[in-house]
């Protein structure tokens, strides 16, 4: 056979379609319509015949499934209400630094379509759960986001939520390590402060210290920073460069490490505690470097939540993201009152992966949405 013509990948036009006929590979072009044959196409249809295959091992999704069914007999055990709630949603998070992806949908007979938003969490839905009575609740569900893709990302993923009436956060990072126990059989967790941690690994105290300091720090450890994040003063922003950079790979690697107490400005949906050094009432969870979980004693003042929202509505106008509608329905709930409560929300696909021993998100899901 003759030696393969390839399309080069700068072709202008994009492909609309490809279809195999006689053991010949098409392609159709958008308009104007033209149809190329390529010979010796073996390599495309030996990728076309493997790529239907699942990302996982059937051993793997057996695990899975065992996992699943575990994950449901802790919450059974504690008489913890299973729900669902709606994937769809007419309005979305706010936080800048989570983007949502949006659906259309039309009504029959209309003219115009509606936006809807893939959760990016159950969280509000649950919230209003928690508002109208259900008592401590677990749900597990799909979650989306947009932007997200890696070893330990994937723009569609499993999360396990929960939320318990009457906790604090320190309250539920006990169930919380009782949970790892269970599923994983982890050692009982490390917990450290914000403050703690910081001071331990890098003699760095994050309430207090200047901006100066951590980007001394970072030259000190030879990180790569670019001259546009140097030059920003955003204290939040050096915090996580150095947390995610120099502390998190130390976390969690001989047993789970919870780190509590955060600095207000990343309070999220947590309450601020009223001590002399005010903090946000949240907790992180980490094993073998990789954050796990993500908890907080949850915000009830509906007022404050509103100013939170509209404070984000700012950065992202700032940063000339979409806009998007708030959440009227939570801040109804909000406004009729949420029980005094702590959430946490969990991936369970990194939860497989450390029960399975894997390093990629792609080795414990049926399949891999980017790379088919």
């Amino acid at each position: 056979m003759g030696q393969a013509q390839c399309i080069p990948p700068s072709h202008p036009k994009k492909i609309q379609q490809f279809f195999c006929f006689n053991n010949t590979v098409f392609f159709s072009y958008q308009q104007p319509l033209n149809t190329y044959f390529i010979q010796n196409h073996q390599e495309i249809l030996n990728n076309l015949h493997t790529n239907w295959r699942p990302s996982a091992s059937i051993e793997t999704l057996l695990l899975r499934a065992n996992v699943l069914a575990k994950i449901r007999r802790f919450f059974a055990e504690r008489n913890i209400l299973e729900v669902e709630t709606p994937l769809l949603s007419t309005s979305t998070i706010s936080d800048p630094n989570l983007h949502s992806i949006s659906a259309h949908h039309h009504q029959p007979g209309a003219q115009n379509s509606q936006t809807l938003y893939l959760q990016t969490s159950p969280e509000f839905a649950m919230k209003r759960l928690l508002a109208a009575g259900s008592g401590s609740i677990y749900q597990i569900c799909k979650a989306f986001r947009d932007e997200e893709c890696g070893n330990l990302h994937q723009p569609e993923f499993t999360m396990l939520e929960w939320y318990r009436i009457d906790f604090d956060h320190h309250t539920l990072m006990n169930e919380m390590d009782e949970f790892l126990n269970f599923i994983l059989s982890t050692p009982k967790a490390e917990r450290l402060s914000y403050t703690e941690m910081f001071q331990k690994y890098l003699g760095i105290n994050p309430h207090l210290d200047t901006v100066e300091k951590m980007q001394l720090c970072a030259k000190q450890n030879d990180l790569n920073i670019s001259t546009e994040c140097y030059n920003d003063h955003n204290r939040d922003l050096w915090l996580q460069t150095l947390l995610i950079n120099l502390i998190e790979p130390n976390l969690g690697q001989e047993r789970p490490t919870f780190i509590y107490d955060f600095p207000v400005t990343q309070a999220a949906l947590a309450r601020i505690s009223q001590d002399n050094c005010p903090t946000a009432e949240r907790f992180e969870v980490y094993i073998k470097g990789m954050e796990l979980a993500n908890g907080f004693h949850e915000l009830a003042d509906v007022d404050e939540q509103r100013a939170r929202f509209y404070n984000d509505l700012a950065k992202r106008d700032a940063l000339k993201l979409p806009k998007i509608p708030l959440d009227e329905n939570l801040l109804a709930a909000l406004a009729h009152g949420l029980p005094d409560c702590s959430g946490v929300a969990l991936g369970i696909d990194r939860l497989i992966m450390l029960a399975s021993n894997m390093n990629s998100i792609v080795d414990v899901i049926a399949f891999d949405l980017t790379g088919n």
